[in-house]
């Protein structure tokens, strides 16, 4: 399991895109949930200008991929 690079929301929104995941609408303040058919787990990524480590690994864990896999998608 490597390091997590340091992200803005919109950065790991994007990545998340890449596999599937889908904005399904704007959650409170500046959230963006995101969606995935055939998954009951939903993804709620803040719109900062930078993710905390422990939250990116906490959606990374959510979405049920690795850290290296994730880090292929940025």
């Amino acid at each position: 399991m490597g390091n997590l690079p340091v992200i803005s929301g919109n950065e790991a929104i994007r990545a998340f895109e890449k596999i599937g995941w889908v904005r399904q609408r704007r959650g409170s303040s500046r959230h963006i949930i995101l969606k995935k058919e055939g998954m009951k787990t939903t993804l709620s990524i803040p719109e900062h200008k930078t993710l905390d480590r422990g939250l990116l690994r906490s959606l990374i864990r959510d979405a049920q991929i690795s850290v290296d896999e994730f880090k292929n998608l940025l």
